[in-house]
């Protein structure tokens, strides 16, 4: 099968697929009593230093934050699992797609796309609107909430998945409906996503689950498997090609090339 071709039958899958947790400080042997501050009477000394205890267990890693997520999406051809990593804007996902395993890394300018069986795929130039998104607080997958918001979606109710009480966001529009549930808390995780598309009349239904955050991912974790052989094309040459197709595997997360 030709790169082109058999891009295309696995990026018609991708489309009817997705459109798609510290350790504490080990205790010290024998251990003296922390000494009372000045004019402190001892318990008051030793809730303040619990405290403190509590406070540094809290306290998170050093370095860009790391999230882990799973992902199950429905469809009538059936279910695709997708697993996903970041650190700070890096990203790395896997899923497998009519028996070919394809892997996205996102680092720096590079998107990285392809299918860890044949080793063959696309690098692709990121846009410098893509790149301007990129903060080390801005996880890079699980950004629903956002993207629903920011095409006018609105909040239109509240429910329980999970044990969890979500908020639950939709827009409907011409190209059909979209809704999310995200956790009702500052973190405000997607833990389910549904796509209603009108020129199909067909809804793909994906969960979120595991959610976990802190892991020692190190950089090199974000970087293509060796020994692949790479098409490359800067930004501007795929935007001549309308985003089609250009490899042996799909593009799965567009917005992470263009920034939109």
């Amino acid at each position: 099968m030709r790169p082109r071709r058999a891009a295309r039958g696995l990026a018609g899958l991708a489309i009817a697929l997705g459109a798609l947790a510290l350790a504490a400080a080990p205790g010290r042997a024998q251990e003296q009593p922390a000494k009372p501050g000045k004019g402190e009477p001892a318990p008051a000394a030793e809730a303040k230093k619990r405290k403190a205890s509590a406070k540094e267990e809290r306290e998170e890693p050093a370095g860009p934050p790391t999230w882990y997520a799973l992902t199950l999406a429905h469809a009538e051809i059936g279910i695709n699992v997708a697993y996903f990593w970041s650190k700070g804007p890096k990203l790395r996902a896997e899923t497998v797609i009519a028996g070919h395993k394809v892997v996205t890394v996102v680092s720096g300018d590079t998107y990285y796309a392809y299918d860890a069986t044949s080793r063959e795929g696309v690098a692709i130039g990121r846009s410098k609107q893509a790149l301007a998104k990129d903060t080390p607080d801005r996880r890079p997958f699980g950004r629903e909430l956002e993207v629903i918001v920011g095409q006018g979606g609105e909040k239109v109710g509240e429910e329980e998945i999970g044990g969890r009480v979500c908020e639950r966001y939709r827009i409907t529009d011409d190209a059909g409906r979209r809704e999310v549930w995200v956790t009702k808390d500052e973190l405000r995780l997607p833990l389910r996503l549904e796509i209603y598309t009108r020129m199909t009349g067909k809804t793909i239904f994906t969960d979120f689950v595991n959610w976990t955050r802190n892991l020692p991912l190190d950089d090199g974790f974000f970087e293509p498997d060796p020994g692949v052989n790479f098409q490359r094309l800067s930004f501007e040459d795929y935007a001549k090609s309308q985003f089609t197709p250009i490899g042996p595997v799909p593009v799965l997360y567009l917005d992470l090339v263009t920034g939109r």
